[in-house]
């Protein structure tokens, strides 16, 4: 048996109710009064305010800016246009919000839409025709939306454009803050200088005042000097001005007795030295190895022979002269191969021949000897030298070289890289340095071969002797001569 229950239909209207509540929150128990006013617009009867829209304030304010524009100065009109850059991305910044709320309000729409469609197929009658008209207030209230969302995004554009034109409108005010600004300094600059003018022209001024002033008191000083001689010329000073002269003649018989004692003691000079000019110069130095001799005047005023020429020579037993070349300068240090020989310096002198000697034979060095006797028990003979010349010419660099001294060959090398390697050979040359110097006694002559020729300084007079003394006992072995340019062997 089937059991009939009459239902009036509460029962599903308050299960759309519930359905609504549940996504729509109303402030009252019941729907808003809206009424739809003309071109479809809702309008809220509760609402009693009216609402400025968003563009006539934009367009206030600008207007305001623009007529402001001109009475203000150049740094306010910057602030104007920074404050109305900040209120353009405030208003920009509002708009989005209204945006955002205006996306929910179009959800929440038509989610009271859905509701509704749902309500009015489960109500019929009366409350059939309410959801009805509830849907139309619905979808009169989603046009205004969509008409309001039109306006926001026009408004949006304008906003856009307005904080595009007062930005620049901030960079044009802050070009001409810049360009007054330098305006400002070009003036200040410009004044400036017509002040540094007008101080030059006052010192110009005051200098010529001053030099006028000194020609003045220069003028009155020579009338005063003249006034004073044109006294003196009136009173009797005969006396005093015969005093004057005598005391002059004093003084000049003096200067001139002094000046014919000095041009006696010349001429006396000159005479002895025409007489005896043997003895004009001699020799400075040791009779020894590792000395350097020089030639140095004897007496006072003798005369200078810097520009003289000068020739160096080996006296040989029987007394035969044997020619040192290269040896020309007043300088000359002894070698080895000038041991037991005695050493001469010709002078050519205003055409007369001047010869100075040493007074012994050359003596070897002590302790020599022993020290090139351990030197050649030695496999590897090298000594560190810097190149002072090469082929006659300085050398740039004054880095330090090994000069190695072999018993068939001699190599001089830096580091790594060989300079020269040559045998011993009757091209090869070795000697003591003859070009003199202050280190004319360290220093040594080597040609390789020809056309290769170095000058070397060696680090004491005792490492150059036992260099060229070896490298002779060694050439010597392999039957060749070492000996320096122009000597003949031994």
């Amino acid at each position: 048996m089937t059991r009939v229950i009459h239902d009036s239909g509460d029962g599903v209207q308050k299960e759309a109710l519930d359905l609504v509540s549940s996504d729509v929150n109303f402030p009252k128990g019941h729907f808003p009064d809206y009424r739809i006013g003309p071109n479809n617009q809702i309008i809220d009867p509760e609402e009693t305010h009216e609402v400025v829209p968003l563009k006539e304030i934009v367009a206030k304010e600008t207007q305001q800016l623009l007529e402001q524009h001109k009475r203000l100065s150049v740094r306010d009109l910057k602030e104007k246009f920074e404050k109305g850059l900040s209120g353009a991305t405030k208003l920009s910044e509002e708009a989005k919000r209204r945006e955002a709320a205006s996306l929910d309000r179009q959800v929440l729409l038509k989610k009271l839409r859905d509701v509704l469609d749902t309500l009015k197929g489960r109500v019929a009658g009366r409350n059939r025709d309410d959801a009805e008209e509830a849907i139309s207030l619905v979808e009169a209230l989603a046009v205004q939306l969509t008409q309001r969302e039109g306006e926001l995004i026009y408004e949006k554009a304008e906003v856009k454009k307005l904080a595009n034109f007062l930005k620049q409108a901030t960079e044009d005010a802050r070009k001409v803050a810049e360009e007054e600004r330098a305006l400002a300094l070009a003036e200040i600059e410009k004044a400036r200088v017509s002040i540094e003018k007008v101080e030059k022209a006052l010192q110009v001024h005051d200098s010529a005042s001053s030099s006028r002033e000194k020609e003045e008191i220069e003028e009155l000083k020579k009338e005063v000097r003249e006034a004073r001689r044109i006294k003196m010329l009136h009173q009797p000073s005969k006396v005093m001005d015969m005093e004057f002269e005598l005391k002059a003649l004093r003084n000049l018989i003096s200067e001139k007795t002094q000046l014919c004692n000095q041009l006696k003691k010349e001429l006396a000079m000159i005479k002895r030295l025409e007489e005896d000019s043997s003895n004009l110069f001699e020799l400075e130095g040791s009779d020894t190895l590792g000395s350097q001799l020089r030639i140095i005047p004897r007496v006072d005023g003798a005369p200078s022979i810097a520009n003289c020429p000068i020739q160096w020579y080996r006296v040989i037993s029987g007394g035969t002269r044997d020619l040192i070349s290269g040896a020309t300068k007043l300088t000359y240090a002894p070698e080895p191969f000038d041991v037991g020989r005695l050493l001469q310096a010709e002078i050519v002198l205003n055409a007369d021949k001047i010869i100075v000697q040493t007074d012994g034979a050359i003596e070897n060095a002590a302790g020599l000897e022993r020290y090139v006797d351990s030197l050649m028990k030695r496999t590897d003979i090298e000594f560190n030298v810097v190149v002072t010349q090469m082929n006659g010419k300085d050398y740039s660099s004054s880095s330090v070289h090994v000069f190695h001294i072999g018993k068939l060959r001699i190599k001089l090398r830096k580091g790594w890289s060989t300079k020269a390697r040559e045998t011993y050979s009757t091209t090869m040359k070795l000697c003591g340095s003859r070009g003199g110097g202050n280190a004319a006694a360290r220093a040594v002559f080597w040609q390789a071969r020809k056309g290769l020729s170095y000058t070397l300084a060696f680090e004491t007079d005792r490492d150059r002797n036992a260099a060229i003394m070896l490298a002779r006992k060694f050439a010597s072995n392999c039957n060749v001569s070492l000996t320096g340019p122009g000597d003949q062997g031994t």
